[in-house]
C-alpha cells in the first residue's frame, strides 16, 4: 500500500491533487453563489473604475518570425473581435511575406532586423506604438493562434476585479485539419491532454483569489493591464522564453492577481506534429522554465511554496518515469526470488514488501489512464482512450528533456532568437 501511494504521488503529483481539490471548492462556491441572490454592485474608484473593459480598449500584439502560412488566419480571428487598427504585428527578422501579408490585412506592422526573439519583438512593438499609453489592455497573441469568437466577451469581465492584472488564456489544440501522420496525431492528442490536466486540475485552483499562485500566464494568447507592463521586464536577458519570467515578475513585485477560468478566454494553438518539432518546443519551454527559476531564485512567499512543491514533484516524477522499466524489472526479479525462497539474505522479501509488483503497475498505469479518461470526458473525444495507451512513452521523453534542460540551465543563457516549428495550413478552429 505504501509503495502504491508513493508511485501514485510521483506520477500524478501532490500538487495536482491539492489544486484539483481547491478547484473543486472554487467550483462549488461559484455554483452556490449562482443559487443565491446576486450581491449589490460595488462602487469603484480610480483608473480601474471604468469597467467593463471594451474591445476597442484592447491592443493585440503578434510577434511573428516567418509565419506567412498562418499569419492571415490569426489576424482574421483577432480582427473579428477588435478594430483592425488595434492589431500590431512585430515581424521579427522574417525573410518571407509575413510583414507584407500582415500589412495587407490591415494590421500595423513593425519590421525588426536582426531577429531579436519573441520577447524583444513584443517589447519593440509596445514601445514603438506606445501601447501602454493608448490602451487599457494588451493581448499577446502567437502568430499560429486563433481566438475563439467569445474570447474577449468571456475574458475581459475578469478584469472587473481591480486587483486582476493579467488574464491567462485557455489553450486548446487546433485539430482541423488533423496532422497527416499517426505520430503527429498522437503528439497533438498528448499535448491536448496536457492542456486539460494543467488548466482544469492545476491552474483553476491556483487562480483562486486566496491562492494566486499561477506559475505561467502563457504567451500564446493572454492579456495584461497596460499599467503594469512598465514594471515587468519582458525582454529579460539570458532567457529562452518570456512568459514564465513575466508571470514570476507579477508575483515577485506583487503587482496584482492573475485570473484564469477554463471556460473563458479560449484560444486555439497549432501544436507540433513531428517528433523533431515536438522535442524542440518542449526543450525550449522547459529550458525557459528552469532559467526563470534560477533567475528569480527562492523567496519566502505563497507562490514559491507552491512552486517549490511542484518542482520537487516534477523532478521526482521525471526520475520515476526514467526508472519505471528498470524498477519494474527489479521488483519482478525480487518477487520471483521471494516466491521461490532463493534469496537467503531476505533483501527480496523487503523489496517486495515495500514495492509489490502490483503497486508498480497500479501506480504507473492506473493514474495515467485516469488522467486520459478525464481528458476524454472533458474534450468529448473518446479516441483519446486509445491514444492514451502510448502516452506513458511520451512522458518518458518529457522526463529526459526535463532533466537535460535543468542541467543546461546552469551552463548557458539564451539570446531568445527563435525558429518557429513547421506550420501546416489550418481552418478556423471555431
Amino acid at each position: 500500500m505504501i509503495g502504491f501511494v508513493v508511485v501514485l504521488l510521483l506520477v500524478v503529483g501532490l500538487s495536482t491533487l491539492l489544486w484539483a481539490t481547491v478547484g473543486l471548492g472554487r467550483l462549488a462556491l461559484a455554483l452556490a453563489r449562482r443559487l443565491a441572490a446576486p450581491p449589490p454592485p460595488r462602487a469603484r474608484t480610480g483608473r480601474d473604475a471604468r469597467r467593463p473593459v471594451h474591445p476597442h480598449e484592447v491592443a493585440v500584439v503578434i510577434a511573428a518570425h516567418n509565419e506567412a502560412l498562418v499569419i492571415g488566419r490569426t489576424i482574421a480571428s483577432a480582427a473579428a473581435l477588435v478594430p483592425v487598427r488595434n492589431l500590431f504585428v512585430a515581424s521579427d527578422g522574417s525573410s518571407d511575406d509575413t510583414a507584407a501579408l500582415a500589412s495587407a490585412a490591415g494590421a500595423n506592422v513593425i519590421e525588426i532586423n536582426p531577429n531579436r526573439g519573441k520577447a524583444g519583438a513584443i517589447t519593440a512593438a509596445i514601445q514603438h506604438f506606445e501601447l501602454a499609453r493608448r490602451f487599457e489592455v494588451v493581448l499577446l497573441l502567437d502568430a499560429d493562434t486563433q481566438l475563439s469568437g467569445d474570447y474577449l466577451a468571456t475574458g475581459l469581465p475578469l478584469f472587473a476585479d481591480p486587483d486582476v492584472v493579467a488574464v491567462a488564456g485557455r489553450a486548446e489544440s487546433i485539430l482541423a485539419p488533423p496532422p497527416p501522420t499517426l505520430l503527429g496525431r498522437l503528439l497533438v492528442a498528448y499535448r491536448e491532454r496536457l492542456y486539460v490536466i494543467v488548466q482544469y486540475l492545476l491552474k483553476y485552483g491556483q487562480a483562486a483569489r486566496a491562492a494566486n499562485v499561477v506559475s505561467i500566464v502563457p504567451g500564446f494568447a493572454s492579456m495584461y493591464r497596460t499599467r503594469v507592463l512598465g514594471s515587468i521586464q519582458i525582454d529579460a536577458p539570458g532567457l529562452t522564453i518570456e512568459d514564465f519570467n513575466m508571470t514570476f515578475e507579477i508575483h515577485a513585485k506583487r503587482l496584482g492577481r492573475i485570473a484564469f477560468h477554463p471556460n473563458r478566454a479560449i484560444a486555439y494553438t497549432q501544436d507540433p506534429d513531428t517528433f523533431r518539432d515536438y522535442t524542440k518546443q518542449v526543450k525550449r519551454w522547459t529550458l525557459g522554465f528552469w532559467q526563470t527559476v534560477r533567475r528569480h531564485r527562492y523567496r519566502t512567499s505563497r507562490f514559491w511554496l507552491a512552486l517549490g512543491l511542484y518542482i520537487v514533484e516534477l523532478l521526482g516524477g521525471s526520475v520515476m518515469m526514467l526508472l519505471a522499466v528498470p524498477l519494474a524489472i527489479g521488483v519482478g526479479v525480487a518477487a520471483v526470488l521471494d516466491a521461490t525462497h532463493s534469496d537467503p539474505s531476505g533483501v527480496s522479501t523487503q523489496v517486495v514488501g515495500i514495492l509489490p509488483p502490483h503497486a508498480i503497475a497500479l501506480g504507473l498505469i492506473v493514474p495515467d489512464a485516469a488522467l486520459t479518461v478525464f481528458t476524454a470526458f472533458v474534450t468529448r473525444r473518446p479516441a483519446y482512450l486509445l491514444w492514451g495507451l502510448a502516452f506513458p512513452l511520451i512522458r518518458v521523453v518529457d522526463a529526459v528533456i526535463c532533466l537535460q534542460m535543468l542541467a543546461r540551465s546552469f551552463r548557458s543563457g539564451s539570446t531568445g532568437v527563435w525558429v518557429s516549428p513547421e506550420r501546416r495550413p489550418v481552418h478556423f478552429a471555431a
